[in-house]
């Protein structure tokens, strides 16, 4: 049986998430401590750890700002200029970029910044997804690399030693006391919590033909390089009451695009728009974890109080885990096919990677799912 948070619905499968005496999450915990803080000290604390980094001549930008195009990267750009920041925009360009993605890169573009887009190499890239995918269980495994390493490695060549994130995932999500207070992102912080799932970099060399020379986007710079540019990095989540709602109402109000709909697989129209193997991603999430992106969302729209905790589990109930048969709109066979890798493989890899005990299975043992693949949780709240 699962048991899940009494304040939200966040099942205690989500690995760093605890349940306290009361049956609390620390994520809510975490949110609930907001009320406490000063967030006119916090803007004062963030405008002085900023100023030192303001290049008064003009010679060099003031931070780097990673963006994806994304409702949070499009409000970090917003708030950097009306702070006067002189930002440059690194994109590591995502997996497999739609439509939408690639119009809310542009709109980035136009916002009044200098802007630098990386693109890995495709058929290094389609390679690593699978690699991911069959090895750990995760298609999005390199771009969860490549959003830390490419923009640090920015930093490193480029000389601008501040990088501007948006939240620290630890703090808003739940996570290690030690992380949710973090501010200043640091190597540890990207060795533990950069995406990695065990599977290193250096792991990938010699599989699928794959050579040291096909991984120097993914690979974090040397402890002498970060030194020398002297690469630190902040959350304006710890300065700023971080909230994906007002994010992109923002983010629209200065040109950014959502979905014409609720994406699949979620409940909100404004995120994760801008990759087509991010439906999969979340999918597998469910798989291990009995929750997916719509109990993500649930969860934090129950904290601020939209909705309450009998309508999140509704939302979760209708909406969460679905199999990928699409994603905004693109076919699963259309997505799988420059991984070379077939629906019915597909589903294999899912039923491998699935965590038996938290889904309905037949006498048997053998998973229940109805016409269109869907597995059912054993329990969708507490007893």
């Amino acid at each position: 049986m699962l048991r899940y948070c009494t304040n939200c619905v966040m099942p205690d499968t989500k690995p760093d998430l605890y349940l306290d005496d009361e049956g609390v999450c620390n994520a809510c915990r975490s949110y609930q401590s907001r009320s406490t803080v000063d967030w006119d000290q916090r803007y004062q604390e963030l405008q002085k750890v900023l100023e030192p980094y303001r290049n008064r001549d003009g010679a060099n930008w003031d931070c780097i700002v990673p963006v994806s195009g994304g409702k949070d990267s499009t409000f970090q750009v917003v708030r950097m200029l009306e702070m006067g920041m002189n930002p440059l925009c690194v994109t590591a360009t995502t997996c497999d970029l739609s439509e939408l993605g690639r119009k809310n890169i542009e709109n980035i573009k136009h916002l009044g910044v200098d802007y630098i887009e990386f693109s890995p190499n495709k058929k290094v890239r389609a390679k690593l997804n699978a690699i991911g995918l069959r090895q750990v269980g995760d298609i999005s495994w390199p771009e969860h690399v490549g959003i830390f390493t490419i923009p640090v490695r920015a930093a490193v060549q480029f000389n601008v030693p501040l990088i501007v994130w948006g939240e620290n995932s630890q703090n808003e999500y739940g996570g290690p006391a030690a992380a949710a207070e973090a501010e200043i992102l640091d190597r540890r912080w990207l060795e533990e919590f950069g995406g990695l799932l065990g599977l290193r970099v250096s792991d990938i060399v010699g599989m699928e033909g794959i050579e040291k020379k096909h991984l120097i986007p993914y690979t974090y710079p040397t402890d002498e390089e970060l030194a020398r540019v002297g690469v630190t990095g902040l959350f304006l989540g710890y300065y700023i009451p971080w909230d994906g709602l007002s994010n992109a109402l923002i983010a629209q109000a200065n040109g950014f695009v959502s979905y014409d709909k609720s994406v699949e697989g979620s409940m909100v129209t404004y995120e994760n728009l801008d990759n087509y193997q991010t439906g999969i991603h979340d999918y597998f999430k469910f798989l291990k974890f009995g929750f997916g992106r719509a109990t993500d969302l649930a969860c934090l729209h129950i904290r601020r109080g939209r909705i309450s905790r009998s309508q999140g589990l509704d939302i979760v109930r209708r909406l969460d885990g679905k199999f990928p048969g699409e994603y905004l709109g693109k076919p699963l066979a259309d997505i799988l096919e420059p991984l070379d890798i077939g629906v019915e493989e597909f589903t294999r890899i899912c039923d491998s990677f699935t965590t038996k005990r938290i889904f309905k299975r037949n006498s048997s043992g053998v998973l229940v799912k109805d016409r269109h693949g869907n597995l059912e949780k054993v329990n969708y709240d507490n007893p």
